[in-house]
């Protein structure tokens, strides 16, 4: 997506039919010719499984022609990120892509620990999802809670697959560097790799094309009691709040953020579980014998939207960090606009200017997405990924 998108959308809009044509006519004359040149993908995500939301949204940059994915690293989030890691390589290799290395990353936040979340719950009040920490919430679920490095049994089966003998932050590097201003880091889970990665590398941001990030809240319009009474809060940030504020500080070339805000506008419903099941690719029947769970579309949201910018109808820039106070809002999403953004740069670096994304195209999407998860498996180039 280029900075002039939605001013070209509007142009078109507003054209006679016979420029409408004409435009488009060489819209597709370039995508044509640029289909062989497929984008370069890192997939950051926390990889809860199988199937649900977080496997899903792998599966849709997976899926791609039009997509090479360099690899796959785990961070603790919705799961522990040793129990991810096997999550994400069985689903691998049940949809026909061993092809793509699972790396494992970061299993604890920067500074945010599981005690000090049980001990301010009675102080400050409970959120209904603690991921990882599943058990402050008392929510029952398809596994229940364990340590960070209990395996439990796979209910899809174990892999046979390995992930790499590498750690997240130093391949983000080393992929980064084989491919200067080339790669997309595509983030769906906390970020503490990504902040690792910038900590170790402080040119490791500005040798990307650029970061999408599935996280943040602003003021959701929902009746959904977990954004509706703390609007500010969604759990990707909240998880770790100082990773965030150093991704959002780094010099990326451009930054995107799909957050709760527009994330709830989505919905996977059981109409669309039955298009896919409908399908015999493997993707398609890993995700109708595992998904199970009927919610909103944020990471699959995210990497769509990378995929086709035009499902996305409007955006807005602000300034965003996470308060990393410590207090009663530590880890809420913290928003400013040009005109009123801190002047002065902080410890990690001046503000950014971050495409928050607004409205989208429902069926556009819907469309995509389903599409993507009935395709058979994309034929791996002769060149693999850089291991």
């Amino acid at each position: 997506m280029t900075a002039n998108q939605f001013t070209r959308r509007r142009t078109l809009a507003t054209a006679s039919p016979t420029v409408r044509w004409i435009a488009i006519s060489a819209l597709l004359l370039i995508s044509a010719s640029a289909a062989n040149a497929q984008r370069l993908v890192l997939i950051d995500q926390d990889g809860s499984g199988p199937g649900g939301s977080n496997q899903m949204a792998m599966i849709v940059l997976l899926q791609s022609p039009q997509v090479r994915v360099l690899g796959i690293t785990m961070v603790s989030g919705n799961a522990w990120e040793p129990e991810e890691v096997q999550h994400t390589l069985r689903m691998l290799e049940l949809i026909h892509r061993t092809d793509v290395p699972v790396v494992p990353g970061a299993v604890f936040p920067l500074l945010r620990t599981e005690a000090e979340a049980m001990h301010e719950a009675p102080l400050i009040g409970s959120f209904p999802w603690y991921g990882a920490w599943g058990d402050l919430a008392k929510h029952t679920s398809a596994q229940p809670y364990h340590g960070p490095f209990v395996l439990p049994p796979l209910e899809e089966g174990e892999p046979t697959t390995k992930p790499l003998d590498e750690d997240a932050a130093h391949f983000l590097i080393r992929q980064v560097h084989a491919h200067p201003h080339a790669v997309t880091i595509y983030a769906a889970g906390p970020l503490t790799n990504i902040a690792l990665a910038i900590s170790i590398d402080p040119h490791f941001a500005e040798l990307t094309q650029g970061i999408v990030i599935m996280g943040g809240s602003l003021n959701p319009r929902t009746d959904d009691p977990e954004f509706a009474t703390h609007p500010r809060h969604e759990f990707n940030f909240w998880f770790d709040p100082e990773a965030v504020h150093i991704t959002l500080r780094a010099h990326w070339p451009r930054i995107d953020l799909t957050d709760v805000d527009i994330s709830i506008k989505t919905q996977f419903t059981k109409d669309m579980l039955r298009q896919i099941a409908q399908s015999n690719s493997p993707a398609a029947q890993y995700i109708a014998h595992y998904t199970r769970e009927y919610y909103y579309l944020w990471d699959e949201l995210a990497a769509a939207a990378w995929l086709d910018p035009w499902i996305i109808t409007k955006e807005q820039i602000l300034y965003v960090d996470c308060d990393t106070s410590h207090g009663p809002n530590y880890g809420d999403t913290l928003t400013w606009t040009a005109a009123n953004k801190p002047s002065l740069p902080g410890p990690s670096g001046e503000m950014q200017p971050v495409h928050v994304q607004e409205d989208l195209n429902v069926p556009l999407f819907d469309r995509t997405f389903v599409d993507l998860m009935k395709s058979e498996p994309v034929v791996v180039r002769t060149e693999a990924a850089t291991h």
